[in-house]
């Protein structure tokens, strides 16, 4: 397939995407908002505190970057984000809640390697008084590094058209600001999680040869060890939820490093339209992928999923009887 007709494709099937990501992201992460939110699904309180601010923060991406700006520009009109300060306010949240997730990934990954290479430092770290400082934390230095994109955008011909500042591409202060921003989201989370999760399967491995000399295990007997399984358990989590963000974010993060390096923002060729396009739809998606991770990689998650489902039919035979 050219890319021409890639490109064309990608306009048919991108208010599809958007209509559908918007139902399944709501719903996906209001889903585990509610699950986590009842904490029984065995989790320490610490990681509970992880998942459920991860979980609001996607949903408020979904909201802002998906029903918000995507939807509402494929159709579902909104005037007040077209106008003086709409769309900077809109930027600004966007932004800021996408940031919030990002960060809140790599906070959640270092959380987990400490709780598994570092004996030690664990018991005084990972702690829900941590967990709920490092969210706050978060969430307050994501907002005020984006305050500035509240001047991003200006009126020019039109009265319901904002468009970017002349002195946002150009001007060296506003250049070292989306630098900074490039960096602090996507580039520098991507980065740290890598090494993040290198150090943590480091650790594993020579744990588990350690492991395995001092049982006397031969290399398939390992099934027979409870404290390897648990341990197994434990990583899962961590790495499905890790790998499908480095995944889903890998284009995004190529093409905005491009993009910041080359200075190309107005110059629109068909390549960059596809690799932009299908960037955005794959990070978006890394907004409702949590709650699918959940299910497949937690027992009693899925448990409290299917109690869910169960629940209304379960409300109507009482109902009945």
């Amino acid at each position: 397939m050219r890319l021409v007709d890639l490109l064309f494709l990608l306009f048919d099937v991108e208010p599809i995407f958007y209509h559908i990501l918007g139902v399944v992201g709501v719903s996906s992460n209001f889903v585990a908002i509610v699950i986590l939110t009842r904490g029984r699904c065995g989790l320490s309180k610490g990681v509970t505190w992880y998942l459920l601010s991860m979980a609001l923060a996607d949903l408020l991406v979904i909201i802002i970057d998906v029903i918000v700006s995507k939807m509402n520009f494929l159709g579902l009109y909104s005037s007040f984000f077209y106008y003086i300060p709409g769309c900077n306010i809109r930027e600004v949240i966007s932004s800021t809640v996408v940031e919030i997730s990002v960060w809140l990934t790599v906070a959640f990954t270092f959380d987990r390697t400490v709780a598994i290479c570092f004996q030690k430092l664990k018991i005084k770290y990972c702690t829900e008084k941590t967990a709920a400082t490092v969210i706050t934390t978060v969430s307050v230095l994501s907002l005020l590094t984006n305050i500035p994109l509240f001047f991003k955008y200006i009126l020019y011909d039109f009265d319901y058209y904002c468009s970017v500042t002349y002195q946002y591409y150009y001007s060296p202060l506003w250049i070292t600001f989306d630098w900074i921003l490039r960096i602090l989201t996507p580039v520098l989370p991507f980065v740290l999680i890598l090494l993040l999760n290198t150090l943590t399967v480091r650790h594993i491995l020579m744990a588990n040869a350690v492991r395995r000399k001092l049982r006397g295990q031969r290399n398939g007997d390992e099934k027979n060890d409870s404290e390897m399984k648990n341990r197994r358990r434990s990583i899962i989590l961590l790495f499905t939820i890790t790998g499908s963000f480095i995944l889903l974010w890998a284009t995004r993060v190529v093409y905005l490093s491009i993009q910041r390096i080359t200075g190309m923002y107005e110059v629109w060729t068909t390549p960059q339209l596809v690799i932009d396009m299908m960037g955005r739809m794959l990070q978006l998606s890394s907004s409702c992928t949590n709650t699918f991770i959940y299910v497949v990689t937690q027992r009693k998650f899925r448990e409290e999923v299917m109690n869910a489902v169960k629940y209304p039919f379960t409300l109507i035979l009482k109902f009945i009887k």
